[in-house]
C-alpha cells in the first residue's frame, strides 16, 4: 500500500532510473483501457471525464486504445491549461487517432450523455482537500449518471493519504489503480484492479531525488515552523558540534542550539554567529548536567546527541540519562551510540553507525551490500529504533522499511563528514518521520560530498559540504 504523496516520489525515482512518466503514462492507459473492456461490451458507449493533470493524460492515452467502442473525452477547462507536457501530448494525440474530445469550459453545463460506462479521470493522488469547480458539479453529474462508473487511480475527491472519502466524491463502481493499492481503496466495497505499469522495485528501494519532492515550505510559515534542533555535544571535540549545528541550519532547520562545556563554549560560538551556544559548566558533560540539558531539551523539536561529546564514564552516564528521560526524536552519533541497545527509553532515536560502530552496538557486519540491507533490517527490528548504517551504500531501516542510499564518494572518509550527516537528519527529523528523515539525510549529505568532489576531488573537508547542501536540497528533472 502506498500513500499519494509517495507515489510521486517513486514516480520521479523510475523517471531517474530511466523509466520516464510518458512511458509510465503509455502503460497505466494500457491498464484503464483493459479494465474498461471487463465492464463494457464492444460499440458500446463510454464517456471519459478528464482533468488536467497526469490524471487525465491517463485516461486520453485509454481512449486510444478503446477504438471499438464509441468513446467520447471530456476535458474540464481548455486544453492550453493541461497542466503537464505529456497530458498535453496525449490530448493532442486524440485528434490524430479521430477520437471525438471536447472542452468543458462552462461547469454549469456539463451534458454527460447516457453512456454505458463512465471513465472519472478527473483528479488523481495527488488531490488532497473537498472538490472545487469544475470538478464538483462534474462529480455530482457522474454520481446521478445511470452508467457504471470506473475511477482511474483512486475516485476524484478521495484522499490517498488518509484513505477517507469526503462529502461529494465520486461514488465508484470499480477503481484502477497503479503500482499498489492506495489507503482506503480496500474499504470502498468495489472491485479494485492494481496494474503493474513497469515501475522498477528499485524506485522504492534506493534514495534518489524523488525523495527531495518531501521537501517543501508553506509560504505563511514563520520562524520555527520547521524545526528547532538542539545540539549535545562537545568538550573533548570542538569541531563536531559545530560543524552538525550548522549543517543543521543548511538543511533548513530554523533555530540551531548547542549545548556543550563552557569549557569550550567560546570557541563552539567562533564557528559562526548563526549558532546559539548553551553552556554547562565544566570541561565535560557530567551527570550533573543533565536537569539543566533537559530543560533544553523541551524547547527543541529534535536533538542531535554525541558530536565530540567523548567517551569518558562520567560524560557517557549523562547522555544515558538524557537518552532515557527524553520522549522526542533524537539522532544519536559517535560515542553516544554505544548506549542504544542498552537504554529503556520512550524517545524515537534515529542511530548514524559506521560499520565499526554498529558492531560495537551487537550490530551485523556484511561485505555484500544486499547481505547488510538484510542484516540491518533485522536488527533495527530487533532494536526497536530507526538505523542510518553509513558506507558505500547507506542502508536505512526501521525494521519494517529499508531503503539504500548510494550517494557519496570515497573523499567523505575525511573527518566531520559524519557530523555534517548528523545536522542535516537531525533538521529533517523535525518535520518527517525518521524513515523519511534518515533517508533524505544519507541523500543529501552524499549529493553535497558529490558536489564538492567535482571540484575538490579527495581533497574535500567536512567543512567544503556546508555550503554544498542547500543546493543539494533542490530538485530538478
Amino acid at each position: 500500500m502506498i500513500a499519494g504523496s509517495e507515489m510521486a516520489v517513486v514516480d520521479a525515482n523510475a523517471a531517474a532510473l530511466g523509466v520516464p512518466r510518458k512511458q509510465l503514462m503509455e502503460s497505466s492507459g494500457n491498464a484503464i483501457a483493459r479494465v474498461a473492456r471487463e465492464l463494457a461490451d464492444p460499440e458500446e458507449s463510454i464517456t471519459i471525464v478528464a482533468g488536467r493533470g497526469n490524471n487525465g493524460g491517463d485516461a486520453f492515452v485509454a481512449a486510444r486504445f478503446l477504438d471499438q467502442f464509441d468513446v467520447r473525452v471530456l476535458l474540464l477547462g481548455r486544453a492550453d491549461a493541461i497542466g503537464t507536457e505529456i497530458a498535453r501530448e496525449n490530448w493532442d494525440a486524440l485528434e490524430l487517432a479521430e477520437c471525438t474530445r471536447e472542452e468543458v469550459r462552462d461547469s454549469t453545463a456539463i451534458d454527460l450523455g447516457e453512456p454505458d460506462l463512465l471513465v472519472d479521470a478527473m483528479l488523481g493522488t495527488g488531490v488532497t482537500g473537498s472538490l472545487r469547480q469544475p470538478e464538483a458539479t462534474a462529480a455530482e453529474a457522474i454520481n446521478d449518471s445511470d452508467a457504471s462508473i470506473l475511477s482511474v487511480d483512486v475516485p476524484s475527491g478521495f484522499d490517498a493519504e488518509t484513505g477517507t472519502v469526503p462529502a461529494g466524491a465520486v461514488d465508484a463502481d470499480h477503481v484502477v489503480t497503479f503500482h499498489e493499492t492506495k489507503p482506503g481503496l480496500p474499504d470502498l466495497d468495489v472491485p479494485v484492479t492494481v496494474a503493474d505499469i513497469g515501475i522498477p522495485e528499485a524506485a522504492s528501494e534506493f534514495v534518489g531525488r524523488g525523495d527531495l519532492l518531501r521537501l517543501s515550505r508553506d509560504p505563511d510559515s514563520h520562524k520555527g515552523d520547521h524545526g528547532e534542533v538542539l545540539v549535545i555535544g562537545g568538550g573533548p571535540y570542538v569541531g563536531a558540534p559545530a560543524l552538525s549545528g550548522q549543517a543543521a541550519l543548511r538543511a533548513g532547520a530554523d533555530l540551531v542550539r548547542i549545548a556543550c562545556p563552557t569549557a569550550v563554549a567560546h570557541e563552539v560560538q567562533g564557528y559562526s554567529e548563526n549558532l546559539i551556544v548553551r553552556p554547562v559548566e565544566g570541561r565535560e558533560f557530567e551527570p550533573g548536567h543533565v536537569g539543566q540539558v533537559m530543560e533544553f531539551a523541551a524547547e527543541h523539536d529534535t536533538l542531535v546527541i554525541g558530536p565530540g561529546l567523548g567517551d569518558s564514564e562520567r560524560t557517557l552516564e549523562a547522555a544515558e540519562a538524557i537518552l532515557t528521560a527524553f520522549t522526542g526524536t533524537a539522532v544519536v552519533d559517535a560515542d553516544a551510540l554505544q548506549l542504544v541497545p542498552d537504554i529503556e527509553t520512550e524517545a524515537t532515536l534515529i542511530c548514524t553507525p559506521h560499520q565499526g560502530e554498529l558492531a560495537k552496538m551487537g550490530g551485523p557486519i556484511a561485505d555484500d551490500w544486499r547481505e547488510r540491507r538484510d542484516a540491518i533490517e533485522e536488527f533495527a527490528d530487533k532494536l526497536g529504533h530507526t538505523l542510518l548504517v553509513k558506507g558505500r551504500y547507506d542502508i536505512l531501516s526501521n525494521g519494517e522499511r529499508t531503503r539504500v542510499n548510494r550517494t557519496g564518494n570515497p573523499g567523505m572518509t575525511v573527518g566531520g563528514t559524519g557530523d555534517v550527516l548528523a545536522g542535516v537528519t537531525g533538521a529533517l527529523a523535525a518535520q518527517h518521520d525518521p524513515i523519511h528523515a534518515a533517508s533524505l539525510g544519507a541523500y543529501l549529505a552524499g549529493r553535497a560530498g558529490d558536489i564538492v568532489a567535482e571540484e575538490r576531488g579527495d581533497g574535500l573537508v567536512a567543512t567544503d559540504l556546508l555550503d554544498a547542501v542547500p543546493t543539494a536540497m533542490r530538485y530538478e528533472e
